[in-house]
C-alpha cells in the first residue's frame, strides 16, 4: 500500500505500478499557520489579512510538498513572491521545527504536521476563501502479496470507524 497525495496516487496508477481501481482517498488536511511559542498572533480572519501578516513578517516558511507550492502561488497572486523572497526560510525539515527554534516567525504546513511540535502556537487555519486542502489517497501496488489485507486496509482507512482518528490528528474524512 502506498499512501501519497491524490495525484501522485493518479501518476502511479497511470503508470501501471497500481492495481486499476485500488486507489481510496482517505483523509484530506488543510494548512494552517503556526509562529514561535509566546509571539503576537497575526490576524488570520480573512485573505487580506493573512497577506498583511506575510508582509509583516521578519521570515515566513513553506512546505515542500503540495502546500506549499500552493502557497507560493498564492504569494504569486498576490504580487508580493518578489517581495518576501528574501525572508523565505526554505524548509529542509518540517516547518514546525523552524517555527519552534525561533528561525522563522511564521510557518505555513498542513495542521497535522504542526498539532504535536513543542514550542510553537498554531494561530489557526487558513479562511476558507484560501484554504488549501491536499486529499491523500492510498493504492495496491502492483506486486503486493497480500491483495485483500491491503484492500481491507484501504476500505478501513476510508470508513467511518476510522474518522475521529482522523479529526485527532487534524485532518477531515475524505
Amino acid at each position: 500500500v502506498v499512501s501519497p497525495a491524490s495525484d501522485a496516487i493518479d501518476k502511479l496508477l497511470a503508470a501501471g505500478h497500481l492495481l486499476p481501481g485500488s486507489k481510496v482517498d482517505w483523509v484530506h488536511s488543510g494548512v494552517a499557520v503556526a509562529v514561535p511559542a509566546g509571539a503576537p498572533l497575526p490576524d488570520l480572519s480573512n485573505e487580506d489579512a493573512v497577506r498583511q501578516a506575510v508582509l509583516a513578517a521578519p521570515s515566513i516558511s513553506l512546505s515542500t510538498g503540495p502546500s506549499g507550492v500552493a502557497i507560493a502561488k498564492l504569494f504569486e497572486r498576490w504580487g508580493i513572491a518578489d517581495q518576501i523572497a528574501p525572508r523565505m526560510v526554505q524548509a529542509g525539515v518540517p516547518v514546525g521545527s523552524l517555527v519552534a527554534k525561533g528561525e522563522v516567525a511564521l510557518g505555513f504546513q498542513q495542521l497535522s504536521e504542526l498539532l504535536h511540535v513543542q514550542g510553537i502556537q498554531i494561530v489557526g487555519p487558513l479562511p476558507p476563501a484560501i484554504q488549501i486542502t491536499t486529499t491523500f489517497s492510498a493504492g495496491v501496488g502492483t506486486q503486493s502479496k497480500q491483495v485483500d489485507a491491503a484492500r481491507a486496509l484501504l476500505a478501513y482507512l476510508a470508513s467511518p470507524a476510522s474518522a475521529e482518528a482522523k479529526q485527532k490528528q487534524g485532518m477531515t474524512p475524505a
